[in-house]
């Protein structure tokens, strides 16, 4: 246990003067009831005895711990508490434009990814990444709604689909871990960013990927090796499909596009990775699959000032104090 303000125990040292008065005038009143006990005593009728000491050690236990409350005592408590790094990984191909959901394919997907955002508590970290050809991290992890809502509201679509650069992207900025971005010109050679050491299987991290697709992979690298290298630093992938697996013709800015959507892909990257893969047909779907992402829940060691506790305790033992002595001796000392 520690204290934000010590030197109040100092207070404490009070306490063995206050023990040694209470002693003389006990001393003293053995004295009188010795000079003057023929003339005090009453016929019939006992002392005291040794509960007349009883009242004055809660009265005295309770100015130790009120002692001991104004200084503030802290204790180290585990705290359960949800935490981690959450990636949002769209995709931005051009289907995204699509308006057989209304008003379009990328609308409902950042309306449900903001309102997912809303609703995380403040120890989830948030990092946005855009992929379609290449992955592009368009905002850093952190603890700032404001920053990954404006990032979610600037995504527009663009070209082709490459699955494995999204996740690649997005374990990119996890494995930064939120790092300060050092964007300066230096003429020293780079040193080489090391490769991770593969967890074992099955232990997984508190990173999660949430890559949202709703066409088929048309660009390198293989979707299955990003997803290994998920698996390698316990990174879980939850994919989420928007489309149709049998395949459909868009019409998109007057052009006809034919899309499908890969499911048996997508349903592959999330077992190999521990993730889980959802199918979202409306808006309504897609905000349910985000709500019911599985969040690692922590238990954090955490100083908590318990000086509330120790007050409580005080007044309680002065309250058993005063009622031990009304009930015996009709007052209060």
């Amino acid at each position: 246990m520690t204290f934000i303000w010590p030197p109040l125990l100092l207070l404490l040292l009070l306490i063995p003067v206050m023990v040694g008065l209470y002693v003389h005038m006990q001393r003293r009143r053995r004295l009188m009831v010795v000079r003057y006990g023929s003339m005090m005593a009453m016929p019939g009728r006992s002392g005291p005895g040794m509960r007349r000491h009883i009242p004055p050690a809660f009265f005295l236990i309770a100015l130790i711990i009120l002692v001991i409350a104004l200084a503030r005592p802290e204790a180290v408590v585990d705290v359960p508490r949800i935490e981690g790094t959450v990636i949002l990984a769209f995709d931005m191909s051009g289907s995204m434009a699509a308006d057989d959901l209304d008003p379009s394919r990328i609308d409902v997907a950042k309306d449900a990814a903001q309102a997912f955002v809303e609703r995380q508590p403040p120890t989830v970290r948030i990092g946005v990444v855009a992929f379609s050809d290449s992955g592009l991290a368009v905002q850093q992890p952190t603890y700032d709604q404001s920053e990954i809502l404006g990032a979610i509201r600037r995504l527009n679509p663009a070209r082709g689909t490459s699955l494995g650069n999204g996740m690649l992207a997005a374990l990119n900025i996890i494995d930064a871990g939120g790092a300060e971005d050092t964007n300066y010109y230096s003429n020293l050679t780079p040193e080489p960013t090391p490769t991770p050491t593969p967890v074992p299987a099955g232990v997984y991290t508190s990173g999660v990927v949430v890559l949202l697709t709703d066409g088929e992979n048309t660009d390198e690298p293989n979707p299955l090796e990003s997803a290994q290298a998920a698996a390698d630093r316990g990174v879980r992938v939850y994919t989420i499909g928007i489309g149709s697996v049998a395949g459909t013709v868009l019409n998109i800015e007057g052009f006809n596009v034919f899309t499908r959507l890969d499911e048996a892909l997508l349903q592959q990257i999330s077992q190999l990775t521990g993730g889980l893969y959802f199918h979202a047909e409306n808006r309504e779907e897609l905000l349910d699959i985000y709500e019911n992402l599985d969040r690692q829940l922590v238990v954090r060691p955490e100083p908590m000032e318990v000086t509330p506790l120790f007050a409580g305790f005080s007044v309680l033992s002065l309250l058993i104090g005063g009622a031990l002595s009304l009930l015996w001796f009709g007052r209060v000392p």
